[in-house]
């Protein structure tokens, strides 16, 4: 089995369509979307409607489910924007998207934590900074999860991590948004130095699996205009750089 691993779309068409260009030469069996897909000053109606048709495996994440779950004067400026452009029938394909998939035997796939889709499995922040996790925080936060792999998303950065059970974690970066700051659980910025788009390829060997995080450049000059003219310096920053600072 090949899988392709996908996350944090944000609403970035250009570079989603690149990484399903590359994707399609690699031949993988089935692509997996680990969530927050849409949330952003971009495309939100166009890459819901591409999600929509592609035959892909979908999670929700965060901003998908405070897309739909908070009023407009609770929203942030990313969702908010996302929710002015969707028709009823992109809220209703949200709605359908589960919290959790098993896209395989002995996988398992969340946005975020089995727990929570908005806390970091791998990172930790910690006094305004982000820090690897521990062996011993990351399995707690697994809980009772025991999938000899497993896949997230939400903290943008592409990781592969051994647990002492033996299992493999894998985070396959950010397709849309390569930095971005944030205020909870305390202010930190998450930066991968470049306007890339992210994503993973896994194949299944004989004992385990091989882990390709790749990194696929884009035409993401429009994407940051774009940005710009959505008054949202902040990302067009992040998109033509990979830094906020």
């Amino acid at each position: 089995m090949r899988l392709a691993l996908v996350a944090d779309i944000h609403g970035n068409l250009a570079a989603l369509e690149a990484v399903a260009a590359d994707i399609r030469r690699r031949g993988v069996d089935q692509t997996v979307n680990l969530g927050d897909n849409l949330s952003g000053p971009l495309l939100p109606l166009e890459t819901a409607r591409f999600l929509m048709a592609s035959g892909w495996i979908h999670a929700a994440g965060n901003h998908d489910r405070w897309m739909l779950t908070q009023g407009p004067g609770d929203r942030g400026a990313s969702d908010e924007y996302a929710c002015s452009q969707l028709t009823p029938a992109e809220f209703d394909w949200l709605r359908s998207l589960p919290s959790e998939i098993r896209p395989g035997p002995r996988i398992f796939g969340c946005h975020a934590t089995p727990a929570d889709d908005n806390r970091y499995l791998l990172e930790v922040v910690e006094r305004g900074g982000v820090r690897p996790a521990t062996r011993s925080e990351i399995e707690s936060r697994l809980g009772g999860e025991r999938s000899r792999l497993v896949v997230c998303g939400h903290s943008h950065m592409p990781r592969a991590v051994r647990t002492r059970h033996g299992q493999l974690i894998i985070n396959p970066g950010s397709v849309g948004l390569p930095a971005y700051d944030d205020v909870l659980p305390e202010p930190h910025v998450v930066e991968t130095g470049s306007p890339d788009a992210r994503y993973a390829v896994i194949e299944e060997s004989k004992d385990d699996w091989i882990v390709s995080l790749v990194s696929v450049p884009y035409d993401f000059e429009p994407m940051a205009e774009l940005a710009k003219r959505r008054g949202r310096p902040d990302w067009e920053r992040a998109l033509l750089t990979g830094y906020m600072r």
